[in-house]
């Protein structure tokens, strides 16, 4: 879940490198650094736990004078091995201080390794299995050997996943290569850019090539080459910058989870105005190049966190309107499931580089099943790997919890199934045209949420401050986004919380609920909470519901159901994230980067 960059030009290597590191910091943030060849020969090397931006002074430093380091690799860490130090800290050298390393991924026979390179005489110097990698480049690059056919040898020795690029410091040559991890090469005006995503190049270049496991891509003085072991072969094809990676959310708040929430009805619009004109001739379904709905028997949805969520969302369209058997998969424990045939696997990631979720497809049979991948980057691995792909079109999201890409996920999925269900005989065309109506009215509701919850929100946070724990209840539709709203607050404010169908309260639940308890209820409209609200007023629960339609009738409030679409009451989403955020802010967290998680979780 490390974020890589490297650059090779003319001139300020080392700025190039960081600048494009700030742009994937969401990766990882527990420690960062750049390794920078200098024309005199010497080496800049800083390494920080302070964030990138702390690294901005020491390369201008370093560059100082001669602004000429034509090469460099930058690192932003999520730990995996070893602690959170400076001397962990990415890029790491060999023992002559010639060769540096930054790695992505995990090695699993590090152990193994290190206990060999020590025999040989080599000294290392940090906790983390990435070193060794560095160690074997040093021992296979050998007189009259080249830096890529180095790290090819080296690379042999290894397993488990990585992307790595390599420095060396006497010439200033790089060396990359990738297996089960990813790593995107581009070339700019100025020079040419390896990165782990290519958010991190979007400004300086417009297309850009990605790596396939074990390739090997070297660039010197006399310019690329690419090729596999044992053999040379052309470089990959050129995918375009996607436009909707310029759409970085920018507005009122300081922090980027705070823009991205406001920013979700115009994402909402985006997305209907992209894919509701294929919805209703089934356009949007064949043109993703998927088998008619009718010869499909079954629907499993596979994602990890808040894309589990949403793909549970998406299943409830095919199941509440087009009557198919639908199933959810948590992707870290599919390995033993049992495939059936005829079955359509929607696979959902947002970054779609989920180590999880790419293992699992490892167990899918070859034939008689379709998977489609739903993500917001269409040139990932999960991408690359599925017969059909939707980009769900959310735009860069730099805040580490998902707000806007949970939303976009939702829309998209539920645009194809009913794309889908609309050319197929197994929905009802009047329950339709009621989702259709729903959809063509959620950008407004999302916007009419935010403006009805922007002062509850924190008028709440303020009076629940000191709450060591919360519930979240929700029955049918309703459940995944209590689900949702659950994992949200727990991810940001490290407080525990739990999540559980309404109808379960009373078989052990309900034991949490003491005098003051905040239990947020999502309603959709089921008349069945109102028995589940009685109950926990009866034991002292503080309840917050989120959803609801009320009327007062003389001088009391009447609680009327609400209507809506298969997918669920979306639109209550919006309040959950908001009061996650605010409490979090009242606790000083930091909402953009909370404490032990990544955006990209590229380990399994």
């Amino acid at each position: 879940m490390c974020g890589i960059t490297a650059y090779r030009g003319t001139s300020a290597a080392a700025s190039r490198a960081r600048c494009a590191l700030e742009r994937l910091e969401y990766r990882g943030y527990d420690s960062a650094g750049i390794a920078a060849r200098n024309p005199d020969g010497t080496t800049l090397h800083v390494r920080t736990l302070d964030g990138v931006a702390s690294l901005t002074d020491a390369v201008r430093s370093g560059e100082s004078g001669m602004d000429a380091t034509t090469a460099a690799i930058g690192h932003t860490r999520w730990a995996t091995h070893g602690e959170v130090n400076e001397r962990n800290a990415h890029p790491l050298e060999d023992c002559s201080g010639r060769l540096f390393v930054v790695h992505n991924g995990i090695i699993e026979n590090a152990d193994v390794l290190r206990a060999g390179l020590v025999a040989d005489g080599h000294r290392f110097a940090t906790e983390v299995d990435t070193e060794v990698i560095v160690h074997l480049l040093e021992k296979a690059l050998r007189p009259g050997t080249g830096l890529g056919d180095a790290l090819a040898d080296a690379a042999t020795r290894l397993a488990g996943s990585w992307a790595i690029v390599g420095l060396d410091a006497r010439s200033g040559t790089l060396a990359a290569t990738a297996h089960g991890s990813p790593l995107i090469f581009a070339e700019g005006e100025e020079g040419v850019y390896f990165a782990s995503d290519v958010g991190a190049v979007t400004p300086v270049v417009e297309t850009f090539r990605v790596l396939e496991d074990d390739d090997i891509v070297e660039v010197d003085a006399e310019g690329m080459r690419w090729h596999r072991p044992g053999g040379s072969c052309r470089p990959r094809g050129l995918w375009p910058v996607p436009q909707t990676a310029f759409l970085a959310s920018t507005g009122r708040h300081r922090d980027h989870m705070g823009n991205e929430i406001d920013e979700q009805p115009a994402v909402a619009r985006r997305v209907l105005d992209v894919f509701t004109p294929g919805i209703a001739d089934g356009r949007l379904w064949g043109g993703a190049g998927l088998p008619p709905l009718d010869e499909i028997d079954r629907v499993t949805i596979l994602g990890c966190g808040t894309s589990l969520h949403a793909g549970r969302a998406v299943a409830g369209v095919f199941s509440r309107l087009g009557g198919l058997p639908t199933r959810t998969l948590v992707a870290s424990e599919a390995a033993h499931e049992v495939w059936e045939p005829r079955t359509l696997v929607i696979a959902l990631s947002q970054s779609g580089e989920t180590a999880d979720v790419l293992r699992a497809l490892d167990g899918l049979p070859e034939r008689d099943r379709t998977l489609l991948a739903l993500t917001n980057n269409p040139s990932s691995t999960l991408a690359r790997r599925a017969d059909a792909v939707l980009d769900c079109l959310a735009g860069p999201e730099i805040g580490v919890a998902a707000t806007k890409t949970f939303i976009a996920q939702v829309l998209t999925g539920a645009c194809l199934a009913l794309s889908g269900l609309s050319a197929s005989a197994r929905a009802d065309g009047l329950a339709i045209d009621g989702d259709l109506r729903a959809l063509a009215a959620t950008p407004d509701a999302l916007a009419a949420a935010l403006d009805a919850w922007r002062g509850r929100a924190a008028e709440l946070a303020t009076e629940f401050v000191t709450s060591p724990g919360f519930l979240f209840l929700g029955r049918g539709s309703g459940l995944v986004y209590a689900a949702e709203g659950a994992l949200k607050l727990k991810e940001l404010s490290y407080r525990w919380t739990e999540h559980q169908p309404a109808g379960e309260l009373k078989h052990g639940p309900l034991a949490l609920v003491d005098a003051g308890t905040p239990v947020f209820v999502v309603d959709n409209g089921d008349p069945r909470l109102e028995v589940d609200v009685a109950e926990i007023h009866a034991r002292g629960g503080r309840v917050l519901r989120v959803g609801e339609r009320v009327l007062t009738v003389g001088g009391l409030p009447l609680h009327l159901p609400r209507t809506g679409p298969s997918w669920g009451p979306l639109e209550t989403v919006v309040p959950l994230q908001m009061f996650a955020r605010e409490l979090a802010l009242r606790l000083r967290r930091d909402v953009d980067k909370p404490r032990n998680l990544a955006k990209s979780v590229t380990v399994a």
